[in-house]
């Protein structure tokens, strides 16, 4: 996808999300999540080149200015926000679908045993549509189906499947009802 389509795509991305937004210029100018996400691209550009120490640079050069750490090796899909933001941590195997939403101090941690080799799966995948509530912890090499919505504080150490309702700590995963899906679903409206 070409940059300015794709930037273009991340403002209206980001004015969909967020009532209090009240111009692109302003959502250009303030928005740390998403000055996060385009340095992230920058940052996952080199590592997939295999620069993976100027990459690095730039991931915590990131997390300094904006207080939202994505280390570069994660993998992020499209029209992907971050409200507020800070206190985000993604780590280096996260994969992230389309239209996904995540608010401050969010986690997405990695769990593995001792002498786990580099590069094995240990963060977890949050499928297309995924909201994360703040401060929430999802812990290890699991998913979260498409569509589901996890609570703020929750501590999610288990997959759930796709339009669940994940709360609690330990978290719980229940269907999600029919009124929370469709308001989560509205938002992405507009390119379905």
């Amino acid at each position: 996808m070409p940059i300015f389509r794709r930037l273009r795509e991340d403002l209206a991305t980001a004015r969909a999300h967020d009532p209090a937004a009240r111009s692109g210029l302003e959502v250009f100018l303030v928005y740390s999540g998403l000055h996060a996400i385009w340095a992230y691209r920058l940052a996952h550009r080199l590592w997939r080149a295999r620069w993976r120490f100027p990459a690095r640079v730039i991931s915590q050069l990131t997390r300094f200015l904006t207080g939202i750490e994505i280390h570069p090796g994660s993998t992020i899909g499209r029209r992907f926000f971050i409200d507020h933001g800070m206190g985000v941590v993604i780590g280096e195997t996260a994969v992230i679908g389309d239209d996904v939403m995540l608010y401050h101090g969010v986690t997405l941690g990695g769990k593995a045993p001792r002498n786990t080799p580099p590069g094995t799966k240990r963060h977890p995948t949050l499928d297309d549509g995924v909201t994360v509530g703040a401060g929430a912890k999802i812990l290890g090499d699991i998913t979260i189906g498409a569509w589901s919505a996890v609570g703020a504080n929750a501590v999610v150490t288990r997959s759930a499947p796709p339009h669940s309702l994940v709360v609690g700590v330990p978290a719980t995963v229940r269907p999600l009802s029919h009124q929370t899906a469709d308001a989560a679903r509205g938002v992405h409206d507009w390119h379905i």
